[in-house]
């Protein structure tokens, strides 16, 4: 990344066009910077998981007690170190978060670290691109809560006595405990769904709203994260908790919020149908070209080249054991690139090297 470039006001990272990500000048910088960067020292070197976040092109390791908290305005790596039953051997999936308000340098930033951290760790880990509010199944389980929040580094992260907080609204949503995601939403009464649970943070006093048809694990997922924001403020704050059916529409609780209206989005991956594509140089160049729609099966994949899945919910990127040098350095650039042409920009990537085992891999087959 070039110094003195400014952040942008207004920009949208789904424009972005990583034309260099993964390319052979890249390759051989970050080579060369891997072994400098001060970030990596400790990387990887025992099990269990690390995140860093990006400030001002600099890798800054993220302190643990906020592991989980995540801001739409920065963009983040996180890398899970693990050992497989029997073996003494480390293994390595590598993550990079964009936050939806994320600067192209952020984005661009963590992109280029993250290439940097599988060169450090001699190419070893699965790489992965996560957007929020789109975040793989694998990335979720990492955290016992997973909070997404306005703001960011740029934000200044000041610290702010409770009784001045501004206030906020917390959406909690999940089937199960470990999949129960919670985000920050529009402040305002039209974000509340009776599906869900929601936390209105005011500072010094927390209430949870269960909405009607809401989960059991979602009222006790948001019952930790309430006790967890105690905690925080050092046990000072008031938590209130109601369903519902239990209060009246003229209840506090409900003048709080402003009287303003929600932009309703829409799901990118209803009428999506699978799609395989294929990563090539065998005819001198790199190109791709559409192999198979609708089923898909084991057997629409070929070991000399990469392969790209497309699930509308997923985008898996398949490298074949016999692929070349350029195809498996390219295959995350062109999986992105691919991706930001559709109407599922935000999905989540994985990359997959033919004979790993990916459970949600294995199940998206036909």
């Amino acid at each position: 990344m070039a110094k003195g470039l400014v952040k942008a006001k207004e920009y949208d990272w789904k424009d972005s066009n990583l034309a260099l990500f993964g390319s052979d000048i890249e390759k051989n910088v970050k080579r060369e910077a891997a072994g400098t960067e001060l970030a990596w020292q400790s990387a990887g070197k025992r099990c269990g998981l690390q995140i860093w976040r990006i400030e001002q092109f600099k890798v800054k390791a993220l302190q643990r007690n906020d592991y989980g908290k995540f801001y739409n305005g920065d963009s983040y790596i996180i890398l899970n170190t693990y050992q497989k039953e029997e073996s003494d051997e480390f293994f390595y999936d590598v993550h990079f978060w964009i936050g939806s308000n994320s600067s192209q340098d952020e984005y661009g930033t963590a992109a280029y670290k993250t290439v940097e951290l599988d060169i450090y760790l001699g190419d070893k880990p699965v790489q992965h691109r996560e957007v929020m509010g789109h975040e793989s199944k694998l990335f979720k389980s990492y955290f016992p809560t997973l909070r997404v929040l306005e703001g960011g580094v740029k934000s200044g992260f000041k610290h702010v006595l409770p009784q001045n907080y501004e206030s906020r609204l917390l959406r909690v949503r999940g089937t199960t405990i470990r999949n129960c995601k919670v985000e920050q939403v529009p402040f305002t009464k039209h974000s509340l769904d009776s599906n869900d649970v929601f936390i209105l943070d005011k500072g010094t006093t927390l209430y949870q709203w269960n909405g009607r048809g809401c989960d059991k694990d979602e009222k006790f997922k948001a019952t930790q994260v309430t006790q967890e924001i105690k905690s925080e403020r050092n046990g000072r704050v008031k938590i209130e908790v109601f369903d519902e059916d239990e209060i009246s529409s003229e209840h506090v609780f409900y003048k709080f919020f402003p009287n303003k209206t929600v932009e309703q989005h829409t799901g990118d991956y209803d009428s999506f149908g699978k799609a395989l594509f294929r990563l090539s140089d065998k005819h001198g160049s790199l190109s791709l070209s559409q192999v198979s729609k609708g089923r898909i099966s084991m057997s629409n994949f070929n070991s000399n080249d990469v392969f790209l899945f497309d699930t509308g919910h997923d985008l898996f990127v398949w490298i074949g054991a016999k692929a070349s040098v350029d195809e498996r350095r390219k295959a995350l650039e062109y999986g992105h690139n691919y991706l930001i042409q559709t109407d599922h920009p935000c999905a989540a990537i994985t990359c997959i090297s033919e004979g790993d085992h990916n459970e949600d891999f294995a199940e998206a087959l036909d």
